[in-house]
């Protein structure tokens, strides 16, 4: 009995996308693995907005006549 062309074709894909998947895993936790500290450290800190001046408490008009 002979596996048809087209169906050994198919398998060869299927195997070889699940091969490339495999390692793309395996490489992805190999980079993930890295175990020498960098020596930087990021904080985050929430600052508080400082108080505004307070408001004019006068009111000024200005009128402009054209020429």
């Amino acid at each position: 009995m002979k596996i048809r062309p087209e169906i050994r074709r198919r398998v060869a894909i299927g195997v070889g996308v699940v091969l490339a998947f495999v390692v793309g895993i395996a490489f992805g936790q190999a980079l993930g693995d890295d175990s020498t500290p960098s020596g930087t450290q990021t904080l985050v800190r929430t600052l508080k907005p400082l108080p505004l001046a307070p408001a004019a408490r006068e009111t000024v008009t200005i009128t402009v006549q054209k020429p």
